[in-house]
């Protein structure tokens, strides 16, 4: 009974059924946008924090050779006698940004470092935050060598050819150095 009712709607008279259609297809244009500019701002942050992550790993890989000699003992850490009998901490943060700016291709801008593309700002990092977690000397735990990464991406958002506010997030990645041997 009810298909019957639904069709004589539909067809009372020709063409009443168009702007209905009409109506249905743009809701779903509208709703295939929103999604294609999601998944676009969420492939720019997995990429962005793909580049973090091999610049830590990088990063780590650089204070190995700092790493006290005797990580034969149970714990690597960065440290090198001072010549009196004391030990001082030996780090290198890195150069994080620099990493990033190649890998990512990214311009030096006033609000950090942007990526653009066509003249148009796709997408920009500042905001870096590197911390070192060093082991104590002759701690006897071995918790590894930490380097971790916090950076803040924005992305600005485009929807039906207007820019609407940017998408901000904070990525966080670390990596670590825990000797085998």
């Amino acid at each position: 009974m009810k298909p019957l009712k639904c069709k004589q709607i539909f067809r009372r008279r020709s063409g009443e059924g168009a702007p209905m259609i009409l109506a249905i297809v743009l809701v779903l244009l509208m709703l295939f946008c929103a999604v294609a500019e999601f998944c676009r701002i969420w492939i720019i942050a997995q990429g962005v924090k793909e580049a973090a992550q091999q610049a830590v790993i990088s990063t780590v890989n650089d204070n190995y050779d700092d790493v006290y000699h005797a990580v034969r003992e149970g714990y690597a850490a960065g440290w090198y006698p001072d010549g009196t009998g004391r030990w001082d901490e030996s780090i290198d943060t890195g150069d994080v940004y620099g990493q990033l700016s190649e890998t990512l291709g990214l311009e030096n801008a006033a609000q950090g470092y942007q990526k653009l593309s066509g003249g148009e700002v796709e997408y920009t990092i500042s905001g870096l935050s590197v911390e070192l977690e060093n082991n104590g000397l002759s701690s006897g735990q071995s918790e590894g060598y930490t380097a971790v990464v916090e950076i803040h991406l924005e992305v600005p958002v485009r929807f039906l050819g207007n820019l609407l506010p940017s998408a901000d997030m904070t990525l966080h990645t670390e990596a670590n150095y825990i000797p085998l041997f």
